[in-house]
């Protein structure tokens, strides 16, 4: 390969790292995907590192070692997929150098996610079923609905604006505790403790623990602690919403 092919390799392999990491895929599938990659490439003396803040790729000593920072983290498992399915159809030749890091860029600039007004619909539905499963009563389905839809739109709303994830989790988490307040307070509900916990789940970072975990059966201790530290940090957030409804 050319300098100019290293370079679009390169480039190439970084934008799908990228795309996976800001996306919520574990760190040691995001490496996999980068190797497999640099391979299909000729590119047998390929190292990644992978962080959740930044990935640092390197050729050897043919190409100077190239880092791509990692400044937001959502979860989009759409994307994963996608780049998954890119990075198949070019480790297989099925498509060009080119045409992958074609189909990348578009990946990185196409928002997969439903209308808002979708997403808080499905958090109110998630929400009441799992009042459900908790063995709650019929009776506090419409509380738990509004509580689950409006945190949702809350945290949304405020991390668009703020972009300081805690803040906005910890307003969602103390919104969702003054309506399960106000609802029971009312009659409209019956089970405060169950409203909570119903309306909070759409919030709980379940992604990120089992990533955590699973980073760490891996072996990657650096990324598998930060995970779950941020997941500790989103339930702490939450928590401490709750406390001060409660506490009032």
């Amino acid at each position: 390969m050319n300098i100019y092919d290293n370079e679009l390799a390169i480039d190439c392999i970084l934008l799908a790292g990228r795309i996976m990491m800001e996306s919520g895929a574990e760190t040691y599938r995001v490496e996999d995907t980068m190797l497999r990659m640099a391979h299909s490439q000729n590119m047998e003396n390929s190292q990644s590192y992978v962080t959740p803040t930044g990935i640092i790729f390197s050729l050897g000593r043919t190409q100077p070692t190239r880092i791509t920072s990692i400044s937001t983290r959502v979860t989009d498992l759409h994307k994963i997929a996608l780049v998954n399915n890119v990075s198949r159809k070019l480790t297989s030749h099925i498509i060009t150098l080119e045409q992958a890091y074609d189909e990348l860029q578009k990946i990185q600039k196409t928002n997969y996610f439903l209308p808002i007004l979708l997403q808080v619909l499905a958090a109110s539905i998630a929400s009441s079923c799992f009042i459900i499963l908790l063995k709650g009563s019929w009776l506090d389905v419409p509380a738990v609905f509004v509580a689950g839809g409006v945190g949702l739109y809350v945290v949304t709303v405020v991390h668009a604006k703020t972009r300081v994830k805690f803040f906005s989790e910890f307003l969602a988490a103390l919104v969702i505790g003054i309506i399960a307040f106000l609802a029971v307070k009312f009659e409209v509900g019956q089970d405060l403790d169950r409203i909570i916990i119903g309306g909070v789940m759409p919030l709980v970072p379940g992604l990120l623990m089992t990533n955590a975990v699973r980073d760490l059966m891996a072996g990657h201790f650096m990324a598998g602690m930060g995970k779950g530290v941020e997941a500790f940090l989103t339930a702490f957030a939450i928590g401490a919403g709750i406390a001060l409804v409660l506490s009032f």
